[in-house]
């Protein structure tokens, strides 16, 4: 079982992604991890690191084999923007989900993480939007804004994480049979 979550910043992708993986007791991978993990080791900003990687895309090529070595092994939840397109690229089954939420209800959530301004942080999550969907554009041809390969599209408005869950894990035991998947 292979379910990708895929999303914008701050629609609660790694929460609902926990849970799932908790319910189901599989792992979870978060490209996010990755990609911010080999940030700190350069010594970069987040924002540095995405001019970088605007740049660089060996960057990015090398974070999205590692990604998509998870999901032709399948047995994880796998939760990154490319994670559902990654999915489709290696010609796996997978449930794929794409969350997303208003601009302002994202702005506020990451600043409430982070102990930030929720204005700034709109600004910011704007400025990584249009990193990612650049490189992703030049270096796949993939359009993030594009919701069409996803089986699930999902807003996080109004619908808490618990409830995301449960409805993709209603979502995965149909794909996928009720075996393994405690609904």
């Amino acid at each position: 079982m292979l379910i990708t979550i895929s999303g914008v910043p701050g629609s609660g992708k790694t929460t609902v992604a926990r849970l799932l993986a908790e319910r189901l007791g599989i792992p979870h991978v978060y490209a996010g991890d990755l990609y911010r993990k080999e940030a700190e080791e350069r010594g970069l900003s987040l924002e540095e690191f995405n001019q970088l990687s605007e740049r660089d895309h060996s960057i990015d090529r090398t974070l999205d084999e590692k990604m998509a070595a998870y999901a032709r092994q399948g047995g994880v939840v796998l939760e990154g923007r490319l994670a559902g397109f990654i999915a489709v690229q290696e010609h796996v089954d997978a449930l794929k989900v794409w969350l997303t939420a208003s601009d302002e209800v994202r702005a506020r959530r990451v600043a409430q993480r982070e102990g930030r301004d929720w204005q700034t942080v709109l600004r910011l999550n704007h400025s990584r939007q249009g990193s990612d969907a650049k490189r992703y554009k030049a270096i796949y041809g993939f359009d993030l804004g594009d919701t069409s390969i996803y089986d699930v599209v999902l807003s996080s408005d109004d619908a808490g994480p618990e409830a995301l869950a449960e409805h993709i894990l209603r979502r995965a035991a149909e794909r996928f049979g009720r075996a393994g998947v405690r609904v």
